[in-house]
């Protein structure tokens, strides 16, 4: 029996940028640090880590609301698009 997942769908990628390995992400609920994220799209894109840093203005910031957008350091490729859950 395939257990229940907790996963919540908390965003989308707006941008991604290659050179620093960093994404937009369009908040649709809070995040803060220490949280887990899934991010999900494409064929390959499935991948699960901790929100180490965050900001926004490109300033550090710990928490973000709803409906804000934050950069956020990933550490595989991502798109525009591609779904972000909290795990």
């Amino acid at each position: 029996m395939e257990k229940k997942s907790k996963e919540k769908l908390i965003g989308e990628i707006s941008h991604y940028f290659d050179n620093i390995g960093v994404a937009v992400i369009k908040l649709k609920s809070p995040l803060k640090e220490g949280d887990k994220i899934r991010i999900k799209g494409g064929v390959d894109t499935d991948f699960e880590q901790e929100v180490k840093s965050m900001e926004m203005d490109h300033k550090k910031i710990k928490t973000a609301k709803s409906k804000s957008e934050v950069g956020l350091k990933i550490k595989e490729k991502a798109r525009e698009g591609y779904k972000v859950y909290k795990v």
